[in-house]
């Protein structure tokens, strides 16, 4: 069975990366008690274009349009199918909405409206 992959490229300000951190750890563990396969959250570390014969690449922070106080994170969650994506987000959102929520203080450490999404069959699994 083909597994499924979301992934998201995330804006992170410095200063807040702890503060995003704690909200991962709490998202991997709703998604992971919800029947995700794996979780990852990554810090960008080395994200200057690279040289690919004559090209050169484009940089995360170019294509998320960071600025210097700024860092990204990619991240993405691993599911069995499609469709078990779509059953474990449901329960996950379910989950979180109503603890952040109940949480009136509570704002996103993130930029959203930098932040990039996608769902992706995989393709090629090593």
């Amino acid at each position: 069975m083909a597994k499924y992959v979301d992934g998201f490229v995330l804006v992170v300000p410095k200063g807040k990366e702890a503060e995003y951190q704690k909200m991962a750890e709490e998202g991997r563990d709703a998604w992971m008690r919800h029947g995700a396969l794996q979780y990852f959250e990554c810090r960008g570390d080395d994200l200057k274009p690279q040289e690919m014969g004559d090209e050169k690449s484009r940089a995360f922070t170019e294509m998320a349009g960071t600025s210097d106080d700024e860092n990204v994170w990619f991240s993405f969650i691993v599911f069995e199918s499609k469709e078990h994506r779509d059953e474990v987000n449901k329960k996950v959102m379910e989950e979180m909405g109503a603890a952040y929520s109940e949480q009136s203080d509570f704002v996103m450490p993130i930029d959203m409206k930098k932040m990039a999404y996608g769902g992706f069959a995989v393709a090629v699994e090593g």
